[in-house]
């Protein structure tokens, strides 16, 4: 029985040390995401709103970030402002237009370490039918084991977007030309 258990446990021992530093992809737990964003309404408050719905992968290699990417789609007809009538006019042609662009998407191109667990992302952002180059501060919240045998890490970005760079006109005077992003994913190891 003893060396059962010391061959199961060099065994583990060694499969753990083989995966030192290896890359590990994740699949975007739609559960456990947000996609928020928040505009100023009439130069006079903010009103925030989400998307119900987010999807991706990313690949975090701990030994090289360089090596880390990240892919995540939006549909844009899962905008919920709190309003239906909103939503619907977020919808339309003034705002995004959902029938003609049906998807927010963003890709990395490049990915550099930063301070702390935060990683400087690369990538280009599409958005409108317009693709422009962003660069954003990623930064791993954690990684875990829930449940058991089920491994996950989590990420939160936060920047701004113009509206006018994206080729949205909006409602100029009623909402702000610039919006505040706040996106948290959950990813479950594959």
């Amino acid at each position: 029985m003893k060396r059962f258990m010391l061959l199961a446990v060099s065994t583990v021992a060694f499969l753990l040390v083989g995966r030192a530093g290896a890359a590990d992809t994740y699949g975007v737990d739609p559960v456990h995401s947000s996609a928020l964003f928040r505009a100023k309404h009439a130069n006079t408050g903010y009103v925030w709103g989400k998307f119900k719905e987010i999807s991706g992968t990313f690949v975090l290699d701990d030994a090289d970030v360089t090596k880390d990417s990240f892919e995540i789609e939006i549909p844009v007809d899962s905008i919920d402002a709190n309003n239906p009538k909103r939503d619907a006019h977020l919808k339309s042609p003034d705002f995004f237009n959902s029938k003609q662009y049906p998807t927010i998407k963003f890709k990395s191109t490049s990915v550099t370490k930063g301070e702390g667990d935060a990683l400087t992302v690369n990538g280009n952002l599409d958005l409108h039918g317009v693709t422009k180059p962003i660069s954003l501060v990623v930064t791993l919240v954690g990684k875990g084991e829930f449940p058991p045998g089920m491994f996950r890490a989590g990420l939160d970005v936060q920047f701004a977007v113009k509206l006018t760079d994206y080729q949205i006109k909006g409602m100029p005077g009623g909402v702000g030309d610039e919006i505040r992003v706040v996106i948290d994913v959950e990813g479950v190891k594959k």
